[in-house]
């Protein structure tokens, strides 16, 4: 039955295909024998073996002791902000008073007593010395009407018609307590940012500041001086011993320069800015020995009205609308102790003769020097007094 069925299915279904002649392997076999084909296989079946073996046997170093570390990057360590004017000059910061006497370590906090002339001592520890910046007492802003006239380089000084000159209008006012008096010019300002806002916020605004001619924004350096209340002055500069290796800039006063070379450079220096009261010497040790140079200089400043203060080498030459010469320079050798020595020796002097004035450059030792020396004038019997008030007319 089961046979029978079977046909009928068959029968039904049909005849069974015949089965098609399979593809000839010929070619591939031909491909394989060629070298490099041969190569390839005979690589690749010993990967596969290799594989195989791993796989089967494990790695061999799977016994060997094995750690796993996480590597991270360090972050670079953040950079601090550049100081302002006012905190560069810390003196914590600087170690400026520390270690004076040679005792003690600076690194150890040693500390440093100053003696003052009047038996007074300054500390200079470990700790942060910040001098107060000084309220503003804000000058006249310049320039004031009358006491100027154009001029080829730019606005120049002069006397006014109703005989107000810059030497007065420009200084600040200074009313005398009966006390000793001492002055301080400090000098070299204008072409160091950082150095010029230090002494321009820290130091009392009875000290005078000294501005160099070549400086940038000169107009705006005074500005801002006079605005916090400094009387301020111009530098000229004058040929020193070892011109011209010894270079003081373009429009140095040459002492063979004649009277026409030394108006000429003048007009460029006295119109660089207004607001002055008066002028000092940036070095000038040769052009001081000059005659013709000299007379020159001095009476173009007598006739605008501007006085001339120098660094006490002028021997006080007379000459110019007011006249002043220096007691000492400051800051000849430029550490702490020494500057302290010269200030004190300053009060012994106006101490003894009833004033005083000094002059020191812009260094951050010397602007800190005086921030901290000035606190406490008033404490020791003397009276801080702008530079102006030590000029004199001459004759008077």
């Amino acid at each position: 039955m089961f046979a029978k069925r079977q046909s009928a299915l068959a029968a039904a279904a049909g005849a069974a295909p015949r089965a098609k002649d399979g593809p000839s392997l010929t070619p591939v076999i031909n491909a394989l024998k060629k070298p490099p084909v041969v190569a390839g296989l005979a690589g690749l079946f010993l990967l596969s073996t290799s594989a195989l073996f791993l796989t089967v046997l494990g790695d061999p170093k799977a016994g060997t002791p094995s750690a796993h570390v996480a590597l991270e990057r360090e972050a670079p360590a953040p950079q601090a902000p550049a100081p302002t004017g006012f905190e560069a000059f810390s003196m914590g910061a600087m170690g400026l008073y520390q270690n004076l006497a040679g005792g003690g370590d600076a690194a150890t906090g040693g500390e440093a007593m100053i003696t003052l002339p009047d038996g007074g001592s300054v500390s200079g520890g470990g700790a942060a010395y910040s001098a107060p910046v000084h309220a503003a007492s804000p000058l006249a802003k310049a320039p004031i009407a009358g006491l100027s006239q154009p001029g080829p380089n730019g606005v120049l000084p002069m006397i006014a018609p109703d005989g107000r000159v810059p030497a007065q209008a420009y200084a600040r006012p200074f009313r005398p307590n009966g006390k000793p008096r001492v002055s301080l010019i400090v000098g070299g300002l204008g072409l160091n940012a950082v150095t010029t806002r230090a002494a321009i916020e820290r130091l009392p605004p009875e000290v005078t500041l000294s501005f160099v001619p070549y400086a940038d924004n000169l107009q705006s350096w005074i500005d801002q001086a006079r605005a916090q209340g400094h009387e301020v002055m111009l530098e000229m500069p004058m040929e020193p011993t070892g011109y011209p290796d010894n270079d003081p800039g373009p429009y140095t006063l040459l002492a063979d320069g004649g009277a026409d070379d030394v108006t000429a450079k003048m007009d460029w220096l006295l119109g660089r800015a207004t607001g002055y009261f008066g002028v000092t010497n940036y070095l000038g040790d040769r052009f001081s020995s000059s005659d013709t140079g000299m007379n020159a200089f001095l009476g173009i400043l007598r006739q605008r009205g501007v006085a001339f203060l120098d660094d006490g080498s002028f021997q006080r030459r007379p000459g110019a609308w007011a006249r002043g010469s220096a007691d000492r320079v400051i800051d000849r050798t430029q550490s702490p102790a020494a500057i302290i020595a010269a200030l004190n020796g300053l009060e012994a002097h106006a101490k003894l003769r009833g004033s005083a004035l000094g002059t020191g450059f812009s260094y951050p030792v010397t602007v800190e020097a005086a921030a901290r020396w000035t606190a406490g004038l008033e404490q020791r019997g003397l009276q801080l007094a702008p530079a102006s008030s030590m000029s004199m007319r001459p004759g008077r």
